[in-house]
């Protein structure tokens, strides 16, 4: 029963490693609307979800196991309060604080969206610097970072969270850079553009107003009187 915990331990830690990324990737992809066409949107923001829940149990459950394991070292204390950790408080720390974060984005979002939609989506952003967080904290202080599959594993999960990564920020720099033209529309038979505006109250319809030349004034005889 002792070599229970810190076995569990370390598969908890190593599995919820590798749902964290996952779940970032999928949910860069979604923001980055790079999903293609064969899913549904709402199934891959459900999948996001879905694999941002389970690894937040998953790292419940680690962190309770490396508790219960008494040869880490690890109390409530070093569970709960960063740079409390004797010999690796650095990389417990990070443990810690990934831990809050990633407990701030899922509460926010489930089991519904509790905050206002400017304020959640700063919050939702928390996920990438506490992806990070773990990452480094399994690689500081994981009981498997010397080996070199746990090693090409953190870089395998790292490249994988740049691709969707950099599509995102791409995203969003050329929606930076897209002018803001209102559109503007022809009269059949009349160069002249409309340009739509609005009229009356709130809600009221758009109205086009555009100068449309007078005709030519066709010329009349003039009749003398005899």
């Amino acid at each position: 029963m002792s070599n229970l915990w810190p076995y569990l331990s370390r598969a908890t830690g190593i599995v919820a490693t590798v749902l964290i990324v996952l779940s970032l990737v999928w949910g860069l992809f979604f923001s980055a609307r790079a999903t293609g066409s064969r899913r549904r949107p709402n199934w891959w923001l459900d999948l996001h979800k879905y694999l941002g829940g389970v690894a937040f149990v998953f790292t419940v459950v680690h962190v309770a196991a490396t508790y219960a394991d008494r040869t880490s070292g690890i109390g409530l204390l070093q569970v709960f309060v960063p740079l409390t950790a004797d010999g690796w408080a650095w990389g417990i720390t990070w443990g810690v604080l990934a831990l809050y974060l990633f407990a701030a984005v899922v509460f926010s979002s489930w089991p519904a969206k509790r905050l206002g939609r400017r304020t959640w989506l700063v919050v939702h952003l928390l996920s990438v610097p506490a992806t990070l967080m773990a990452a480094t904290h399994a690689w500081m202080v994981g009981s498997s970072r010397h080996g070199l599959w746990f090693q090409a594993t953190l870089a395998l999960l790292a490249g994988l969270a740049v691709y969707p990564a950099v599509l995102r920020l791409a995203r969003v720099a050329n929606r930076s850079r897209a002018p803001h033209t209102r559109p503007t529309h022809t009269i059949a038979g009349h160069g002249s553009p409309i340009t739509p505006v609005r009229s009356g109250g709130r809600g009221a319809p758009a109205a086009a107003s555009a100068t449309v030349p007078a005709p030519a004034r066709q010329p009349r005889d003039r009749v003398g009187v005899r």
